[in-house]
């Protein structure tokens, strides 16, 4: 039977799409206002499901499961989602991810290990490992980054040189991988 294309209706969500929906719910009901947030609530929202689509995108380029890459891409920052910081939102990440994951019960130990690790070393961007569904969440992240106004100023502003560089490296891999000019790694 051929399921239709509910837009995040009903009963019939997929187990990822619970979780995407519980990510947006998330958002628009947060307590936490913009101004003590270090992103905005918009910021948030377009940053993960960006993500989730380049995480997809790149997850078929290289062979790889797609629900894993799209829950990974979209829990990546889940810590700045929830608590509106990026110190050690990684590691912080894992575990509010951790804990979403268990509790909706529709996925096994051995997956939210896979994710969950990934989500704890995405902001190790400098650091390249042979963990595909680590490197896939680091590629997105910086890539998705990349795409918006001033990205190549708030970098340079906001990054050591070397870790610059490195996201500089990522980005042109990515846009390589995807067929697209490796001219400009950031957008000006």
């Amino acid at each position: 039977m051929v399921k239709d294309f509910q837009h995040f209706k009903g009963n019939e969500l997929s187990r990822s799409e619970k979780i995407q929906r519980k990510v947006v719910e998330l958002l628009l009901g947060s307590k936490l206002p913009d101004e003590k947030r270090e992103s905005s609530i918009a910021w948030e929202l377009k940053h993960s499901s960006g993500c989730l689509q380049i995480g997809r995108i790149l997850a078929q380029k290289r062979n790889l499961d797609i629900e894993t890459a799209e829950l990974t891409c979209l829990l990546h920052d889940i810590y700045v989602i929830v608590e509106g910081k990026y110190e050690e939102h990684g590691k912080r990440g894992a575990e509010i991810a951790r804990k979403m994951l268990e509790e909706s019960g529709d996925f096994t130990s051995e997956e939210i290990s896979t994710i969950t690790e990934a989500i704890a070393h995405h902001s190790e961007k400098q650091i390249h490992t042979d963990k595909p569904f680590v490197e896939l969440v680091k590629d997105a992240d910086v890539f998705d980054c990349s795409l918006y106004e001033n990205a190549k100023g708030g970098y340079s502003l906001h990054k050591p040189k070397e870790i610059y560089e490195e996201y500089a490296k990522r980005t042109v891999k990515v846009r390589r991988e995807l067929g697209l000019n490796e001219e400009e790694a950031f957008r000006e």
